[in-house]
């Protein structure tokens, strides 16, 4: 049988030393002004209106209310749900008829 011998000598214990933390803070990321980024008129424009148009059309495939939106296209899916009865939003169909938006969901080709 094992001896009970004193612990302390099998498990040693370091003590800490505290140390300075520096007060150094970490830099903040700059933004690289491009001619997508910077505000150039019409560019600017037309890349706030797709932003927009992304933006609603990512909270439809979020949307669970309209069925799971992985490996079927969006207006696909927007069919689906129109058949089924799940009245998705007319502004998403005009969205994806318009042809200025992509047509896979948030997550394709992505998983």
């Amino acid at each position: 049988m094992a001896s009970t011998g004193n612990m302390k000598g099998f498990y040693r214990q370091r003590k800490t030393t505290a140390t300075k933390k520096s007060s150094k803070k970490s830099p903040i990321p700059t933004v690289i002004q491009t001619p997508a980024t910077s505000s150039g008129g019409r560019n600017q424009d037309l890349q706030s209106e797709c932003n927009e148009s992304e933006v609603v059309l990512r909270q439809f495939d979020l949307n669970m209310a309209y069925g799971p939106c992985l490996g079927i296209a969006r207006l696909a899916r927007w069919e689906r749900a129109q058949r089924l009865g799940l009245n998705p939003p007319q502004e998403i169909e005009s969205l994806l008829k318009s042809g200025k938006v992509q047509m896979e969901s948030l997550w394709g080709g992505r998983i």
